[in-house]
């Protein structure tokens, strides 16, 4: 008979080892690779994170080539061309001069002086939405504040974004779907940008129930926008800030590219509120899509630069016009059912072919009728009608009582 496991079980010692090993893997990757590095990712997908780093630390351009089949994916800063072995040396050499500077154990003990925590797939509190990034997925986030991000990153979870250069109009429109929304219990997800974002912020501040989380671009050390440090304070003291970027980082164009991926993970659905034909917010909107995330839209007036984007997003990606707050709920898991308003459910009665439909109508509202009459007076067959009129009743659209048939009730 085997022994109870006890907490000094080799096996469990062995796994808490390698665990502790992954993580420290997770947080270095964080440090020295970009977000948008896409070597890194794919080197981490294919070998794990510990395993990854030791090449990174001690191996070479060939190593890392041979490790990967001969094949890495390209940089967006990167000259076209480069040879895959050019690449990979190159990789190297950005991986190893980082690593040279690092003092990991420095870098922890200063979050936790900060009041960071760091999460991992390992930990609980990492949201599940992430693993659909796949290969793109963050090696770890950075996280400050009360709020626990799977919870807020849930089925209630909604991304309303937009542009920076936002009119009143769409502040005003944010700020209301926003309260709305959390006063519902939802949580508003967004990159704590000016503009749209602070207003969708703002809004989800003002509601008693409800929950917001911003993704920054930039290390939780340094809020940015300067301007939004008030903002940025009060949604870390009461819920929480994201950050796949390490303390220390600034923000840049590149890294707000990135950033917009973990704001459509992390959010059911996502909704552009205001933007432009070139606003950052429609790569939020096409990642999400990719995602396969409900995208929507709201509209704006059709001379307003600033909803373009919003309106192209409606007529050439099928995103849904978005007029109220309580349409940003057919968007998410479990929305409104039939007869609630859904504009997802579709009428049994457009299912009908124009013949069917054309019994079906003729069929009195408040009365019977006979299907020798009925035939009469459409001038169909009889052998047709009676066809049609039992695959009404199979519907549920008519009801037949001897020789007679009537309206159901739900279509009278």
């Amino acid at each position: 008979m085997s022994s109870p496991t006890t907490p000094h079980d080799p096996v469990d010692t062995a796994a808490a080892a390698e665990a502790a090993r992954d993580r420290r893997a997770r947080i270095t990757w964080s440090l020295i690779a970009e977000p948008s590095d896409a070597v890194a990712l794919l080197a981490c997908t294919v070998l794990g994170h510990t395993t990854a780093l030791e090449l990174a630390e001690n191996g070479t351009s060939t190593d890392l080539l041979r490790a990967l089949g001969g094949q890495l994916p390209s940089q967006a800063a990167e000259p076209g061309g480069m040879s895959p072995s050019t690449r990979a040396q190159r990789a190297m050499d950005r991986w190893q001069e980082r690593r040279k500077v690092i003092d990991l154990d420095a870098v922890l003990a200063d979050a936790e002086h900060r009041g960071l925590r760091i999460l991992t797939p390992q930990d609980p509190e990492w949201p599940r939405g992430l693993d659909d990034l796949q290969e793109t997925r963050p090696h770890c986030l950075w996280a400050a504040g009360p709020g626990i991000l799977d919870q807020l990153a849930g089925d209630r979870s909604l991304a309303l974004v937009g542009s920076r250069a936002s009119t009143p109009y769409g502040e005003d429109t944010a700020g209301s779907f926003a309260a709305a929304f959390a006063a519902g219990g939802g949580t508003v997800v967004s990159g704590g940008a000016y503009g749209i974002d602070a207003a969708a912020h703002r809004g989800a501040l003002a509601a008693a129930d409800g929950a917001t989380v911003a993704i920054l671009a930039g290390g939780l050390d340094r809020l940015y926008p300067r301007g939004n440090t008030d903002l940025l304070e009060r949604i870390r003291e009461q819920h929480l800030l994201i950050s796949e970027a390490p303390p220390g980082t600034a923000p840049t164009r590149w890294r707000f590219l990135a950033r917009n991926r973990l704001i459509a993970a992390l959010s059911r659905a996502t909704v552009v509120v205001e933007a432009s034909w070139r606003s950052g917010a429609l790569s939020t909107a096409r990642l999400a899509d990719q995602l396969s995330r409900p995208v929507g839209a709201v509209p704006g007036p059709i001379t307003s630069a600033a909803s373009a984007g919003c309106h192209r997003l409606i007529r050439d990606r099928g995103a849904v016009l978005i007029t109220e707050p309580a349409e940003l709920l057919d968007l998410l898991p479990g929305g409104p059912a039939a007869g609630e308003g859904s504009w997802a459910v579709q009428d049994e009665l457009d299912l009908l072919s124009p013949a069917d439909r054309r019994v079906l109508d003729a069929v009195p509202p408040r009365s019977s009728i006979t299907p020798a009459r009925l035939a009469d007076e459409i001038g169909f067959p009889a052998a047709e009608v009676e066809a049609t009129l039992a695959r009404l009743q199979l519907l549920g659209l008519i009801v037949r009582t001897a020789q007679r048939v009537r309206r159901a009730a739900s279509t009278t």
